[in-house]
């Protein structure tokens, strides 16, 4: 599978160096950035929806290219553009950003014969100071997802996919039993859903360790904080089975919402890895 590392180095790049950084005031830099994700959105000619949206009298808006949009079942894959306050969000979100639009490249480029329609969305204000409300990009295309009894297979979120190390001890745990569950070197991602969707998750971990070793189901509901940390928990809310591919955030990534999440600290070798499992992940589901 031909993930580029050349391009998703130069998406986070473009993301990281936007300033002032893309958070919820800075209004010019986030049609930067979603300029820039319509732009990549469309080269292979899909159709690409903007979705605005308002929030405290500024408007918003997610963007969205489908792969198949004659088919009636869909599959969402998200990803958030935004950033948490002043914060070059490497990290957070630039390489989940990075791996959503290397994913429809690669759909475009190998066109696999699927039943079902994928969506691929470009979410804004999953942040502070709107993460966990109704003000949710991902929050209102859920919503209209429902509004119009769409058939939804399933949505994968991709936040943070590019903190690893081999380094032993790189692996923090909330508790002491976790320590036996998980390697002690930073060097596997998560798939986190909620325990009533054990089933789908557990696929999708699956899935996505054909092609990248060590993704690890988690639903333990005691991981509460890290298991609701992005947008798929807004289509949770609404009956859709969703999860969120994830590198453990703050447990591993010591510049997690700090200005020292940069473009240095990403290990893009792994995180091709990672996204040629999710690629996997989208057109076996």
């Amino acid at each position: 599978m031909n993930v580029k590392k050349d391009r998703i180095y130069k998406h986070v790049e473009y993301l990281t160096e936007l300033y002032p950084a893309r958070n919820h005031e800075n209004i010019k830099s986030l049609e930067k950035a979603a300029s820039y994700i319509e732009i990549e959105f469309s080269k292979p000619e899909w159709i690409v929806e903007n979705q605005y949206f308002e929030v405290s009298g500024h408007e918003y808006r997610n963007v969205i290219a489908s792969f198949n949009p004659e088919k009636d079942k869909r599959l969402i894959v998200g990803a958030h553009y935004d950033v948490c306050c002043d914060f070059p969000g490497a990290d957070d979100n630039a390489t989940g950003v990075a791996g959503l639009l290397e994913c429809a490249r690669l759909l475009d480029e190998y066109k696999p014969e699927l039943d079902y329609r994928v969506d691929f969305v470009a979410f804004c204000l999953e942040e502070p100071p709107y993460f966990g409300t109704s003000e949710m990009g991902s929050a209102f295309h859920a919503k209209s997802l429902l509004a119009t009894k769409q058939n939804v297979l399933g949505m994968i979120c991709l936040d943070m996919i590019g903190c690893f190390s081999e380094k032993p001890g790189s692996q923090n745990f909330p508790m002491d039993e976790l320590k036996s569950w998980f390697p002690g070197e930073g060097n596997f991602i998560i798939v986190a859903g909620r325990s009533y969707q054990a089933e789908f998750t557990s696929k999708i971990s699956k899935l996505i360790n054909r092609e990248c070793t060590k993704a690890f189901p988690v639903i333990d509901p005691r991981l509460k904080e890290l298991l609701e940390l992005s947008d798929h928990r807004n289509y949770i809310d609404i009956g859709i089975n969703a999860v969120m591919i994830n590198d453990t955030a703050m447990l591993r990534n010591m510049n997690y919402h700090t200005e020292f999440d940069t473009i240095e600290k990403v290990d893009f070798d792994k995180m091709a890895e990672v996204i040629k499992g999710c690629y996997n992940a989208i057109i076996c589901l």
